[in-house]
């Protein structure tokens, strides 16, 4: 399962985007901090956006962690 290692909406506000700034300006649809906050998914192109207004890799931002549904469904095969 892919999840989010830091609130990246308290990581935005930190370096100036408020979610006012972020509607505002478009920088976000307002759906897509709804999924951050949320801890669903995110595109590619968003992550990639996100990385580049805080200057960061994706590892900084997201990490992977098998749940037991996944050790079962796929492990089990290796």
């Amino acid at each position: 399962m892919i999840r989010y290692k830091i609130d990246i909406i308290q990581a935005l506000k930190d370096k100036g985007y408020n979610t006012g700034r972020i509607k505002r300006e478009k920088i976000l649809p307002g759906q897509t901090l709804t999924n951050i906050t949320d801890g669903k998914s995110i595109s590619l192109d968003t992550l990639n956006k996100i990385c580049c207004l805080l200057r960061c890799q994706p590892g900084d931002l997201i990490e992977w962690e098998a749940t037991d549904e996944e050790k079962i469904k796929y492990f089990w095969q290796w």
